[in-house]
């Protein structure tokens, strides 16, 4: 008898031990569960959401030395080498001087620069032979295959490219597109009357050697200033679209074929 009335106690201690063991599991999991949530909503406020939603000027996404192809080019424009970057600056700057300000023309210091060349190597081989010494071997100079089709493989693809976007342009589907690119060339077309080509190029060649860089150094600046910029023009453009284009007749829209 004295077992029998032993084996409901210890079965009640059990039953307490197996409640307390689901209790704990199930804390657990809402704990876990708890914490996932939380998780999720950090990771959803994380930093770097966060960043992805700051304005870009242009709407790039990549980094400015990306933008500009990367590589030794756009390492010169963004003077990571500041000795290479003075130095193909400082050329383009002596280059200009030559042409526009002392008024040089390319032909002639082509020949006068052979001139000066043929003369030295000349006096310096007749030279030679007077001291009996050997006279220097003149390099055998050849410009190689595969740079000169990559570039001109390059070149094709640009040029390609923007006749594929004046065509899209002229073929009346953005008039917001057509508006920018006429504007744009009439604003260089009056840049052309005040210098020629080569200024023109020497100011295009400075300003990719100072924008990039002051950019990138105050790039958050500048993109909250572009912001509130590109909301007022476009502020401006919903009024002129309203006022303007709106009023401007077209012509009837044809019905596109039916699949």
């Amino acid at each position: 008898m004295a077992e029998h009335h032993e084996e409901p106690g210890a079965e009640s201690v059990v039953e307490k031990i197996t409640e307390k063991i689901h209790d704990v599991g199930h804390h657990d999991d809402s704990s876990s569960s708890s914490s996932s949530d939380s998780d999720n909503e950090k990771s959803s406020h994380s930093p770097s959401s966060i960043k992805s939603k700051i304005y870009k000027l242009f709407g790039r996404e990549k980094p400015v030395h990306k933008v500009l192809g990367g590589g030794k080019p756009a390492d010169i424009f963004l003077w990571r080498n500041k000795k290479v970057s003075a130095g193909v600056l400082g050329f383009a700057t002596a280059v200009w001087v030559l042409f526009e300000l002392v008024e040089y023309h390319l032909l002639t210091l082509l020949c006068h620069l052979l001139i000066l060349a043929l003369a030295l190597s000349f006096l310096w081989s007749n030279a030679c032979t007077f001291i009996h010494k050997s006279p220097p071997r003149i390099p055998e100079v050849r410009i190689p295959e595969d740079p000169v089709l990559q570039i001109a493989n390059v070149l094709r693809i640009e040029i390609n490219r923007g006749f594929a976007i004046l065509r899209d342009i002229a073929s009346g589907r953005d008039l917001k597109k057509f508006l920018s690119v006429i504007a744009g060339l009439w604003v260089l077309s009056i840049v052309g009357n005040w210098c020629n080509f080569l200024t023109l190029f020497y100011i295009a060649f400075v300003l990719l050697h100072t924008v990039p860089v002051f950019y990138e150094k105050y790039e958050d600046r500048v993109d909250k200033f572009a912001e509130k910029a590109l909301i007022e023009i476009k502020k401006q453009y919903a009024v002129f679209d309203a006022k303007v284009l709106s009023k401007i007749p077209r012509g009837p829209l044809k019905d596109k074929k039916k699949v």
